[in-house]
């Protein structure tokens, strides 16, 4: 089974204290580069979120790319062409999709790219505009 990880799923995953570590490093724990993915998106994402959590969380640059780097390690990385990127944006606003819900739509398209099964999010609710083919593969890690 292939599995994609959403940024939601992925930051959980290098915080001991975080209400959704456990779930979070086990299912990450689960996947290799062969059944495992993310978007290259999403590396950006967990980098900005890393150094800029409140207090105690935050963590420097050079920790953000360790734990980058472990994400590349066990992931796969996803990326659209400039043709996907167009198609999937085109798709998107056909489904009323505006704002930043688009982020997650073009995470949405990275999924389906990849041929997931699943795709792992604690914010499930971000993808309900992209249609049956994405919802019907969603699963809190």
């Amino acid at each position: 089974m292939k599995g994609f990880f959403d940024t939601s799923a992925l930051v959980p995953v290098f915080y001991g204290d975080h209400i959704h570590h456990e779930a979070s490093l086990a299912r990450f724990i689960e996947f290799n580069r062969a059944t495992g993915c993310c978007a290259a998106h999403s590396l950006a994402e967990v980098y900005s979120t890393l150094t800029r959590m409140p207090g105690k969380h935050r963590i420097s640059a050079e920790q953000a790319m360790l734990f980058i780097g472990s994400i590349r390690e066990r992931l796969s990385i996803i990326v659209l062409t400039g043709d996907e990127y167009a198609d999937a944006l085109q798709a998107s606003a056909a489904l009323g999709i505006v704002g930043g819900g688009i982020y997650d739509a073009l995470l949405a398209h990275c999924a389906i790219k990849a041929g997931a099964e699943e795709v792992y999010s604690w914010n499930a609710r971000h993808y309900t505009l992209c249609g049956p083919g994405v919802t019907s593969r969603l699963r809190r890690p």
